[in-house]
């Protein structure tokens, strides 16, 4: 494995998996940019460390135990290709969706992208929100 898909894998696991928000400035260039992820909120902006950790800590509230799983890495040039699978239990509020307590899953593929010293420069994601959508609504019940 390259030392880019290593990096990338130690950040999901760090910061995404076990939510260490002190965690962010060792693997963010000071601007990291949101270039594509419809349905998120920072989509279109470039955050600061700081910034992405607020981004990160807000994103895992209604899911604290949320974790992805890798499922295959790829690479070209400053670029890491990573899909994956996520999957949490709602323990807290997502606007107009209370906590249920149940399992909410989705699946997507990020691009990441690398400046020459191996810090993630931004993201280009699509994923199943619509899907955790729908299992959010068929929780109400």
């Amino acid at each position: 494995m390259s030392d880019r898909k290593v990096r990338l894998a130690a950040f999901i696991e760090a910061v995404w998996n076990r939510g260490e928000a002190g965690a962010v400035p060792a693997y963010l260039a000071p601007a990291y940019t949101i270039h594509h992820d419809p349905g998120d909120p920072w989509e279109g902006r470039t955050l600061d460390p700081a910034s992405f950790a607020e981004r990160l800590l807000q994103s895992r509230a209604p899911c604290p135990d949320q974790r992805f799983t890798v499922l295959r890495m790829a690479e070209d040039a400053d670029t890491v290709i990573m899909t994956w699978t996520w999957e949490a239990t709602h323990l807290g509020d997502f606007p107009g969706f209370p906590a249920t307590g149940r399992t909410i899953r989705m699946s997507g593929a990020t691009a990441y992208g690398f400046d020459a010293e191996d810090r993630l420069t931004g993201h280009w994601q699509i994923a199943d929100r619509l899907g955790v959508f729908q299992q959010l609504q068929a929780n109400r019940g």
